[in-house]
């Protein structure tokens, strides 16, 4: 049986700027088990996507999406998204295990880690979301992933992605002034 994630305000993405999106989670620690979820590559497929990273800034990676292997079942993919998608990204801050920073695109993606009692908060902040189209996509995403890594930290199984993305895009589409 799928458990459906609960829409509460606080798990949207919070637009800091005109370009920037943070969103913030709260999830079981240890801190060494968050992070480890953000930087093996088969830890963070389960969840995101698979990508070897040396453990060095400056240190080029890819990123490579399967979001059809994230659920089971997946949900039904939108059109206009293939099977697999690839980014070619470069490390920027590693900062073990508190913050990791990387390229995304034209702009920047940062992850920052702060223990809270048992659990970790998980601080996304994504800079560089150059048009609506972007935002909408970008948090939608952001969101539907960690979605799935709150899911899967707690022994939990995560709705099917693509319906939770669809449905996180047109709640976004709401959110976002035109």
């Amino acid at each position: 049986m799928n458990i459906a994630m609960p829409e509460n305000e606080t798990e949207y993405g919070v637009f800091t700027a005109a370009d920037t999106v943070r969103i913030e989670r709260l999830l079981p620690g240890p801190i060494e088990r968050v992070w480890a979820h953000l930087t093996e590559s088969e830890l963070r497929r389960q969840w995101l996507a698979a990508g070897e990273m040396e453990m060095q800034a400056g240190a080029p990676f890819e990123l490579v999406w399967r979001n059809d292997e994230l659920t089971d079942p997946p949900g039904r993919r939108p059109s206009g998204f293939d099977v697999e998608h690839r980014m070619q990204s470069r490390i920027t801050v590693l900062e073990p295990p508190r913050k990791l920073a990387f390229t995304w695109g034209d702009g920047d993606v940062t992850f920052e880690l702060a223990p809270r009692g048992d659990e970790v908060l998980l601080t996304l902040t994504h800079r560089g979301l150059a048009d609506r189209e972007n935002k909408l996509m970008v948090g939608a995403g952001w969101h539907a992933h960690l979605d799935i890594l709150v899911a899967r930290s707690k022994g939990e199984k995560p709705e099917p992605f693509w319906d939770r993305w669809s449905r996180l895009r047109e709640a976004y589409d709401r959110r976002i002034a035109a």
